[in-house]
């Protein structure tokens, strides 16, 4: 079977995929280099391309070589104008995922592309398609690194929950100015006796859907974040909501003013 290869299409398509791979690199990882650069860049990696397929290697994995070494080490050379060592090596792997994100959104819109200026459309559509998955993906491993195992500790007592580090908990203790973290009802029942009262005191607090209300303010030995590196919060105040604090996703709501 024999396939035509109209070379100035594919240097075109090249060039502008090309253009696009660098593009979004230099925007997840907030390259400095300017759209000229990108282009000379785009423009030297499909001229590479387009050279590297018209040569006759006898081997097929010399050509593997030139066209995922050769070719887009240059390409990220010119283009993005990064050092060599580990920013070359993000730049690298970034560059393929970005060309995976984007030959993703291209797959999913190839049925609806007739014509020459559709192609270029999808094409600029892809692009902000391919930054909006990125920063969906980096927006969820954020909400990741929020999230910690946390043994509380009350006494011989101790019971592992799910806690987060949410920003929009500012709740301190008016007496002692000292920040408060958020429990809920449950876990509390489980560290201390409903009867029990001392060292037991009230905290005003201001939500969304209730303007003001009250919450008990009690006091645990610890909370320990279990992480790489364990972090102790020695004697932390915590608030005990009577309403849940999540769907039972968590239990607690860390104040981030104690990390």
């Amino acid at each position: 079977m024999q396939y035509e290869l109209y070379i100035d299409v594919f240097l075109l398509v090249n060039f502008m995929m090309d253009y696009m791979m660098l593009a979004v690199t230099g925007k997840i990882l907030h390259c400095h280099s300017s759209g000229k650069r990108r282009c000379l860049g785009a423009l030297i990696g499909a001229v590479l391309t387009c050279t590297v397929l018209l040569i006759p290697v006898p081997y097929a994995f010399v050509k593997f070589i030139l066209f995922h070494g050769f070719v887009n080490i240059v390409m990220i050379k010119t283009g993005l104008k990064v050092a060599w060592g580990r920013s070359f090596f993000q730049a690298y792997v970034v560059l393929y995922i970005s060309g995976f994100l984007l030959g993703g959104v291209f797959e999913f819109f190839q049925p609806y592309i007739r014509t020459g200026s559709l192609f270029f459309a999808f094409a600029v559509v892809s692009y902000y398609m391919a930054l909006g998955i990125w920063k969906l993906l980096s927006y969820l491993n954020r909400l990741q690194e929020f999230r910690y195992r946390a043994v509380l500790v009350k006494g011989e007592q101790k019971i592992e929950v799910t806690a987060i580090l949410d920003t929009g908990n500012q709740l301190h203790d008016p007496v002692t100015g000292a920040a408060v973290n958020i429990l809920c009802k449950t876990v509390a029942k489980e560290l201390w006796d409903q009867e029990e009262t001392e060292g037991v005191r009230w905290i005003p607090y201001h939500s969304v859907g209730k303007e003001e209300g009250v919450m008990m303010l009690r006091r645990l030995d610890m909370i320990m974040l279990l992480k790489k590196e364990n972090i102790i919060l020695e004697h932390p105040y915590v608030a005990i909501s009577e309403e849940k604090v999540s769907d039972g996703k968590y239990d607690l709501i860390l104040n981030p003013d104690l990390l």
